[in-house]
């Protein structure tokens, strides 16, 4: 991805944010400039890879294929004893066009809440015993205390304050419904490891090569300099 791609889209997810009176911790608001002075008394936000993110999976297609993220909260599976949390929490913003494309969690299980926006769409499937393919089978749905099932591939809508619980191994994507604009997107869950708790349904890489056209607004999460004393 270019910079100047990946500064524009964290400008539009700040603007969202803002629309829909979701306030950002204040790291999320740091220039590079300042993280150049933030000592080891951060170390949580380095280690734990809080702050943003934006991707296009590698295929170079943003405005089709990716979109932006912002990890508040998280715990760590290797420094379970220096970041105890068992639990992390997510803004996600997505636009019309764009896709976040089927996947699932070996271990994580998660909540997404339409925070404000449009509508999201999510499809389910079971995943097959190999990972590979998609069950033929009724995908248990959790909905805001209504538990029900729906056939697979279905697409549950998602409007602005509702929510679905997301288990380990079912298989889901995002698109936004056609005409309703841009989504902020909420998720909490448990721990995330993005490094290796992902298994997309066809190979994907998860970050992005940066192309440095112009300086960065803000770093990404897997940018910052490390800690000077």
């Amino acid at each position: 991805m270019k910079r100047s791609q990946i500064n524009r889209a964290i400008r539009r997810m700040e603007e969202m944010a803002k629309a829909c009176g979701f306030a950002l911790p204040p790291f999320c608001g740091w220039t590079p400039a300042q993280w150049a002075d933030k000592g080891h008394e951060y170390d949580e936000i380095r280690e734990n890879m809080l702050g943003w993110d934006v991707t296009d999976y590698g295929e170079g297609r943003f405005d089709e294929l990716g979109f932006s993220l912002i990890t508040l909260r998280n715990g760590n599976y290797d420094k379970r004893e220096k970041y105890p949390k068992p639990y992390a929490e997510k803004l996600l913003y997505i636009e019309e066009a764009q896709y976040s494309p089927m996947h699932f969690h070996w271990s994580k299980m998660e909540d997404i809440i339409n925070r404000g926006g449009g509508n999201i769409l999510i499809k389910v499937y079971n995943a097959t015993p190999d990972e590979t393919g998609f069950l033929d089978t009724d995908v248990r749905i959790c909905s805001d205390g209504r538990e029900y099932y729906v056939p697979a591939g279905s697409q549950v809508r998602l409007c602005p304050g509702e929510s679905i619980s997301i288990y380990p191994r079912m298989y889901h994507d995002f698109t936004v419904e056609k005409g309703t604009g841009a989504v902020l997107l909420g998720e909490v869950s448990m721990c995330n490891d993005d490094m290796n708790d992902n298994r997309f349904h066809q190979p994907l890489g998860r970050f992005s090569s940066v192309e440095e056209d112009e300086l960065p607004y803000r770093l990404l999460c897997n940018e910052y300099p490390l800690a000077k004393d």
